[in-house]
């Protein structure tokens, strides 16, 4: 059964009662991709050392890819009806993510960092990911983003062993 969203201005195919768990999901989703791309940006700018270069390239591919996801889940939610909220506060209040430093950062601290960030967007998005199953558009959503942000978890890790 199709329902409208509260506003009526689009049509949902999700079933009306997996629509709260598939609005959440993407919500959280939305903000944690949010803030890993500010997060990635901020230790871009800070990042000190001898891996300065190395470091600051994949960053760059962390924003790249997180930026790209957030597009891609805020379409997600406005084709179920759901108006995405991106707002700064939002994300401050909302994310999964540890909060990150101002200061220049060693470049072994910003990988530590980075596998933290990483780890708390993905637990976060496989525990949404189960939740989402009456919607095989947003869980297939979902876990193309968990196997990318997973990719580049045992990317960052690998430098801190």
């Amino acid at each position: 059964m199709m329902a409208a969203d509260s506003n009526g201005l689009f049509t949902s195919f999700v079933p009306a009662e997996a629509q709260e768990a598939v609005t959440n999901a993407l919500q959280e989703s939305l903000v944690d991709l949010i803030d890993l791309s500010l997060v990635a940006k901020q230790a871009h700018w800070s990042v000190v050392g001898p891996r300065f270069r190395s470091i600051h390239l994949a960053l760059d591919e962390v924003v790249t890819d997180a930026r790209a996801f957030v597009d891609e889940v805020a379409e997600r939610a406005t084709a179920v009806g759901v108006s995405p909220d991106g707002r700064s506060a939002t994300v401050a209040a909302n994310s999964a993510l540890d909060e990150v430093s101002a200061e220049f950062t060693s470049d072994d601290k910003v990988v530590l960092v980075m596998t933290e960030a990483l780890e708390a967007a993905i637990k976060r998005l496989r525990s949404n990911i189960g939740k989402v199953g009456d919607d095989p558009v947003t869980e297939d959503l979902l876990i193309g983003i968990s196997a990318r942000l997973e990719q580049l978890h045992w990317m960052w890790q690998a430098q801190s062993v």
